[in-house]
């Protein structure tokens, strides 16, 4: 579909409220329709809309790049048809990113829109904070599909209780607790949904030979060198522990592994570990080796992105596990009366920020044009051209409303680099091939109702920021010492202690001193 966006009209959530009283009745949803897709077509207009006196028609982009080389094809030209803005992409290297953007945001050399996708860099987060970008909460509520970013994103992307920046949106909650539901039949097991059924499930894919193979060569749990940060935090969270940080009733914002929760999670975890349940070398194995590791079948359960269930069964290619393997997605685990809850491990569904610096875009009315092609880049159609490119040329439809690509290495360049920058996931979902892959996308999406955000995520701690990766190398450490059996509880109660003394004390109080200026 072609629109003609030059030259925009615009309206005020105020001026769409008095066409609503003016019109009533029938005639105000067709009105506040309009109004609210910044429809800028003037035979829509009437004298009680507010005029864009803007002529800027066009946009400059610092889009992150993921791909080797930048994107050639039709989807930029079909983007600028749809938005009826002439879009400039100033390329950054995934690569080089940190130092290009830090460069960049030194010397304020931008583009009307810059993509910040570094939620805890320093500069990053200064520059936000310094009144170098708008603020464009003020604004979201006039465009329709701006209006609707989810609150909980929306308070994952506030620094200082501002928004500094479209925030990018992704699904708030990916995992899941991924176990063999091949497994399950064979041993007649009934698909586990509290941690204590799905203990004895470890124990049973340990013990009782559920490949039927005759030998002792599986185990419940495989889990990888992240787990403090991966599986095993996804796991705290179904214990009752907040995510990365937790808020307690004084007020005081504290690091979840201090909570009772966070270690009640690690004795239960011990106890896998303690009796084989699990891979003995999860401490020191890496991603890769962990998928090889259940694409030969040699464990049946992870805690990890939903969609990894179909990566798993993709990695089977060309073994015995091939045509065998099969998987529940499981995201409703619970542990005795703590209610369903998940961590989200996409910052509350925030994936960065489409900040508008004002030296580039000077004007409010500018500031509108700008809004309001992000806001457009979130209609279904230039979301599919962003995602899966131009049909017949990158994609098909199949008769049952499948998606199937035409030639993975054209999509690769011409539409791989566009979808980095999709100002949002959420648009729709396409289905696939893949029925693991659809259900993956469901339980996703039905995760959104229980996800638990990390609290201190918008709030502030020149600690935090500076020192925290070297402050909780020494917790982390503990956690895997503790797994291990080479130190107890007390032994991680000391490296909280250390933790608390090197300056992680002062984390706390900065952050509960920013909780307390911000609620």
């Amino acid at each position: 579909m072609k629109r003609s966006k030059r030259f925009g009209m615009f309206t005020s959530v105020l001026t769409a409220s008095i066409l609503l009283a003016a019109c009533g009745g029938d005639g105000a949803g067709d009105t506040a329709d309009s109004v609210s897709k910044g429809n800028n077509n003037t035979s829509d207009t009437s004298s009680s809309v507010v005029e864009n006196t803007s002529t800027k028609d066009s946009v400059s982009w610092m889009a992150m790049l993921h791909t080797p080389t930048p994107p050639s094809g039709e989807v930029e030209s079909k983007l600028e048809e749809y938005t009826g803005v002439d879009i400039e992409f100033n390329w950054v290297p995934d690569a080089s990113k940190e130092e290009r953007i830090n460069a960049a945001l030194a010397s304020n050399t931008l583009a009307d829109i810059v993509s910040l996708t570094q939620i805890s860099n320093t500069t990053v987060r200064q520059s936000l904070s310094s009144g170098m970008f708008w603020d464009v909460e003020p604004y979201l509520s006039e465009f329709e599909n701006l209006s609707n970013i989810s609150e909980a994103t929306l308070d994952a992307s506030r620094i200082d209780g501002h928004i500094y920046g479209v925030p990018f949106q992704k699904p708030i909650a990916r995992y899941a607790t991924l176990v063999r539901k091949d497994w399950l039949e064979n041993l007649g097991l009934d698909v586990p949904h509290t941690m204590d059924e799905l203990k004895e499930v470890a124990r049973a894919f340990t013990e009782d030979d559920p490949d039927g193979n005759g030998q002792d060569d599986t185990v419940g749990f495989v889990d990888r060198a992240e787990s403090v940060v991966l599986g095993f935090r996804t796991m705290t969270g179904f214990f009752g522990a907040d995510n990365y940080f937790h808020v307690t009733e004084d007020e005081e914002v504290i690091p979840s592994f201090m909570q009772p929760e966070y270690k009640e999670a690690m004795e239960w975890y011990r106890d896998i570990y303690k009796n084989d349940w699990m891979n003995s070398d999860f401490a020191v194995m890496a991603k890769n080796d962990q998928k090889d590791y259940i694409a030969t079948g040699k464990g049946g359960i992870v805690v990890s992105g939903a969609y990894d269930a179909n990566n798993y069964l993709s990695a089977t290619a060309g073994t015995d596990q091939e045509d065998i393997m099969d998987w529940e997605i499981i995201n409703d685990m619970t542990y005795k009366d703590v209610p369903r809850r998940v961590l989200s491990d996409t910052n509350g569904g925030m994936g960065g920020w489409l900040a508008i610096p004002k030296t580039n875009v000077e004007t409010e009315e500018d500031l509108k044009v700008v809004l309001q092609f992000i806001n457009d880049l979130i209609d279904e159609e230039p979301f599919t051209l962003m995602t899966q490119g131009v049909e017949g040329v990158h994609y098909e439809i199949s008769d049952d409303g499948v998606y199937n690509k035409l030639d993975d290495t054209l999509w690769q360049q011409e539409v791989q680099p566009f979808a980095g920058s999709r100002p949002s996931e959420l648009v729709t979902t396409f289905k696939a091939a893949s029925e693991l892959t659809n259900l993956s996308n469901e339980k996703i999406a039905e995760n959104a109702e229980f996800a638990v955000i990390n609290p201190a995520q918008s709030l502030n701690s020149e600690t935090y920021t500076s020192d925290w990766s070297t402050l909780v190398e020494g917790v982390e450490d503990a956690y895997y010492k503790y797994m291990m059996g080479e130190i107890e509880m007390d032994g991680f109660d000391a490296a909280v202690e250390k933790f608390l003394q090197n300056g992680g004390q002062n984390i706390i109080d900065e952050y509960s001193a920013s909780y307390k200026e911000n609620k």
